[in-house]
């Protein structure tokens, strides 16, 4: 009673051997110019500015041109030239949320209580959140992603690594930029951005964006496809059709509507003052996220009573599988009067998020050689998203999501040289609080629950005190080395009330009030050393230390599971080489060995801690063992001749439990942790190829692969996402000018078939899964002025 479809990679065995050539950076390599000429991408992990190629770090660092040339404009989608990394968007259950993970390091949860594993950045503010982090990649300059842990040079949640985000700043140069895209299923695209300068000293820049598009998993009316005595839909009790329309469509899911608008203010009254200040406001409004009912499972005939609702005649089973590109998601909530619920409802599934945020940074040069630097940010935002997460006109498992969230940071560094220009230093502090506010309704039939919470609150607390120093002890031999201490709390006040606002039911209202606690302060480290051989060789050799913050598990059932679980860490040793080899080969290799501990991980057993019966539900985040993660990266560049570049990627990655905690069940010795795939290459082509009057033409192709991964720590087989490979194109003319851009680009070009995500509840009978968007073509046009 199962379906189960896959993309073919039949294609691998053809193009593995390329994956020899993986990436830095790749871009429009430009006439005249060797590998070290270009893509001498300028970053600032160590808290200074270096090239990418001189910092002792394993960074993939991508410009905004770069991101153009693929098609991406999203975070999601940067993870397929980057080794070693999954981004994976969330589930219709997890809403607007971008799972992460690096080196097999990171989270997939978006609830308050639980931590990010991956660091996002945006302008060096950090975003607290999973929910809400699939930013549009606006008027960009640069990416850093820094795989590893960070815990002293980002600090907490950046145990598996961090995504920093760079935004183009005022130059007063009076430039603009138009750009209009037009596309599959009316797919359109508007961008815009504007540079003035109002002063000599004071100058604007202005950016939005704009982006609509129709679904393509199809929502269609389970009785009009099947009509009432079909063998699908039979009895005294079928279900009736809803619509007439030909096609029986209800909606589409997988749409688009997003808009976004960023606004900077840059005072730069001279070199020693600099003061920007910002801020952006950003509307989301769609259908759920794509998902297919991928499997059905038996369901108790109590059970099965409690999800039928009116169609009492029709079982939960295999009928409900609609296809690859479709779903029979209704919903609709039946009245329940004896639980709480009086009246039926339909269930609002329209995913809506609402955020702005506002950041001043100032940089003030002390002296020749002292700056300080002060990073203020403010964000608030409300997410809210309905789920059917059977996909079916029963009733076995939807939600209402209204999560409310206000963050503020401040940082303050002070930077200094010394010892003619050998030494390099930062000390500084960082402070942030985060109140979040969380109602929501669960209604859970197949675990017999209907419950409402009329704000789960959540206060959370970080004050850290850091420092970093790099000292060149002789020409070519600098030591790198890095201390900062975190101190931080949360606290998580539970609710749970019928909706009418009355006591929960025992088990659930003994919750409603309850509050968790938990406080922890912490050491973390680093120290580095780099060699340089030659001008264009370097190797390092790095001990680093990161964690991820604990909590109170967020989704008990019994007052005897609110458990407190404690932070995850990670020793971490990594030895790198970064070359530029001929002038036409960069080549740059990293391994690594993680020593993992405390593992935080959802677990859906936990008879302990389940006073009436083991078989009760169970949904509780804890401290499942330790692992060790070892692995290895290639990126590189190859610039065969004028205007031909090659550029790929390559990571491997092995993961192994050494111990699980006793109390644990339903994970094994032998499984592996959730979104992480143990091989991923990438590889890239381009040429820029000069016709006659001075414009050019630039195919791109970029060909992907990424293995299988588990969407759950229980490694079900339903929770299994397969392997995929995907090749997208592009092909741009510019105007001799440089002014004038026009690109058709092509993702999915061979309109393979596979999945982005997997939710297994086959417990409560069913699994679903998340298909990535089938071919899609667009046309863009760019103006520069």
């Amino acid at each position: 009673m199962k379906m189960n479809i896959s993309g073919s990679s039949s294609r691998i065995a053809v193009v593995a051997c390329c994956a020899l050539f993986p990436i830095m950076s790749p871009a429009a390599a430009q006439q005249g110019e060797s590998v070290s000429d270009n893509q001498a991408i300028v970053v600032t992990a160590q808290f200074r500015e270096q090239s990418v190629q001189d910092t002792p770090i394993s960074i993939t660092a991508i410009s905004g041109d770069e991101l153009a040339a693929r098609s991406q404009t999203d975070t999601s989608q940067i993870a397929a030239q980057a080794p070693g990394v999954n981004l994976q968007p969330g589930t219709g259950s997890f809403g607007p949320s971008l799972g992460a993970s690096i080196r097999g390091v990171g989270q997939y949860d978006f609830n308050p209580a639980v931590e990010p594993g991956v660091g996002f950045y945006v302008d060096d503010v950090y975003y607290p959140s999973l929910n809400g982090a699939i930013f549009d990649l606006l008027d960009l300059d640069r990416i850093e992603i820094l795989r590893g842990p960070q815990g002293t040079l980002a600090g907490r949640n950046s145990i598996g690594g961090a995504i920093k985000i760079y935004s183009k700043r005022p130059q007063g140069d009076d430039s603009a930029l138009v750009s209009a895209t037009y596309g599959s299923r009316n797919k359109i695209g508007l961008r815009a951005s504007l540079d003035v300068g109002l002063t000599p000293t004071l100058s604007a820049r202005i950016s939005g964006s704009s982006k609509q598009q129709d679904g393509y998993v199809d929502v269609l009316d389970f009785g009009c496809v099947n009509p009432a005595g079909s063998a699908q839909n039979s009895g005294p009790n079928n279900i009736p059709a809803t619509t007439t329309t030909d096609d029986c469509r209800i909606a589409r899911d997988g749409d688009i509507n997003y808009q976004a608008v960023r606004g900077q203010l840059r005072f730069n009254p001279s070199s020693a003052v600099d003061l920007i200040l910002a801020g952006e406001y950003v509307s989301d409004t769609r259908r759920p996220s794509a998902n297919v009912l991928r499997a059905t499972g038996p369901l108790a005939p109590a059970v099965l009573s409690a999800v039928q609702g009116d169609y009492t005649s029709i079982p939960f089973d295999d009928r409900f599988i609609c296809g690859p590109y479709c779903n029979y998601s209704t919903g609709l909530m039946p009245a329940d009067p004896a639980n709480g619920f009086p009246f039926a409802t339909t269930r609002d599934l329209e995913t809506r998020y609402r955020g702005y945020g506002l950041s001043l940074l100032g940089e003030f040069e002390l002296t020749d050689n002292l700056e300080l630097t002060s990073i203020t940010g403010y964000r608030s935002f409300r997410s809210q998203f309905g789920t059917d997460a059977d996909l079916s006109p029963l009733h076995l498992e939807q939600a209402y999501s209204d999560l409310n969230v206000d963050f503020f940071s401040q940082e303050v560094r002070l930077s200094g040289a010394a010892a003619s220009d050998r030494l390099h230093y930062t000390l500084g502090a960082f402070y942030s609080t985060q109140s979040t506010d969380y109602p929501y309704v669960q209604d859970l039939r197949s675990n017999g629950l209907q419950f409402a919470s009329l704000g789960e609150q959540v206060e959370a607390d970080s004050f850290a005190l850091f420092g970093h120093v790099s000292f060149e002890l002789a020409d070519g031999l600098t030591l790198n080395g890095g201390i900062r201490r975190t101190r931080e709390t949360k606290e998580y006040m539970f609710s749970r009330r019928y909706v009418d606002g009355s006591p929960g039911v025992p088990r659930v209202g003994n919750l409603d009030g309850l509050v968790g606690e938990y406080a922890e302060t912490r050491w973390d480290y680093r120290a580095n050393i780099q060699y340089n051989f030659t001008p264009d060789v370097m190797a390092y050799f790095q001990f680093s230390t990161g964690y991820k913050g604990g909590g109170i598990n967020p989704r008990p059932f019994y007052d005897t599971q609110v458990q407190p679980f404690s932070p995850e860490s990670i020793n971490a040793w990594e030895v790198g080489v970064k070359s530029e080899l001929f002038d036409v080969l960069r080549l740059n290799l990293s391994a690594f060995y993680n020593d993992y501990t405390d593992l935080q991980l959802s677990v859906n057993s936990c008879p302990q801690f389940t006073p009436d019966n083991a078989a009760s539900p169970c949904n509780m985040t804890t401290n499942a063992g330790n692992a060790e993660v070892k692995g290895i990266e290639l990126e590189s560049r190859l610039q065969l001749f004028d205007g031909l570049t090659v550029d790929g990627t390559l990571s491997y990655l092995d993961f192994e439990y050494k111990s699980l905690n006793p109390l644990v069940s339903g994970i094994r010795i032998t499984n592996v942790a959730p979104i992480m795939s143990k091989w991923k290459w990438s590889i890239g082509a381009q040429y820029e190829a000069e016709l006659p009057g001075g414009s050019t033409l630039t195919p791109r192709f970029d060909l992907s692969y990424q293995s299988s991964f588990f969407s759950s720590p229980s490694n079900s087989l339903w929770s299994t996402v397969p392997a995929h490979t995907l090749l997208n194109g592009n092909l741009t003319w510019r105007n001799a000018e440089g002014s004038l851009d026009v690109s058709l680009q092509v993702t999915n070009i061979t309109n393979e078939y596979y999945f982005l995500g997997a939710y297994d509840n086959l417990r409560a009978g069913f699994a679903t899964a998340q298909p990535a968007r089938p071919r899609e073509w667009a046309l863009a046009v760019t103006k520069r002025f």
